[in-house]
């Protein structure tokens, strides 16, 4: 497992996938860091049609099973992996894992250096992972 969080570390956007109040998927693409057994994404300032408590986070309050899909595509086609994220979601409201969680997206990604989000986090407590390489 610990193999394929790094691999999957290295990439800039996955889809996380929780499920709504009648059981359907619902798939977003994601910006996130890994840090230990825990994948973080938060909710960024770009202009939200419903404000800041996204469909993403009601529906890891209500049900926290959470999926998370990250992978990297080449035309060649010996470059090819997907790591698959299985987990429970958790919403950090505030606190010092969310500060932590913020400070790591930061160090990832410049948007967030120059502006950082604010809480809610979503994080994501790994139970499992799958995946697959075109080549070892």
């Amino acid at each position: 497992m610990d193999d394929d969080l790094a691999l999957a570390a290295t990439a800039r956007v996955a889809r996380l996938a929780t499920l709504d109040a009648d059981g359907r998927p619902h798939l977003v693409p994601i910006v996130f860091a890994i840090e230990g057994g825990t994948l973080y994404s938060a909710v960024d300032d770009k202009p939200k049609r419903r404000g800041r408590e996204l469909r993403r986070l009601r529906n890891a309050r209500e049900r926290p099973a959470a999926t998370v899909l990250v992978d990297h595509y080449a035309e060649d086609w010996q470059e090819l992996w997907w790591v698959r994220i299985d987990g429970r979601a958790r919403v950090l409201d505030e606190g010092e894992e969310a500060g932590t969680a913020i400070a790591l997206l930061a160090a990832k990604y410049e948007q967030y250096a120059r502006r950082p989000p604010r809480p809610p986090v979503l994080a994501v407590d790994v139970d499992r992972t799958s995946a697959w390489r075109a080549s070892p």
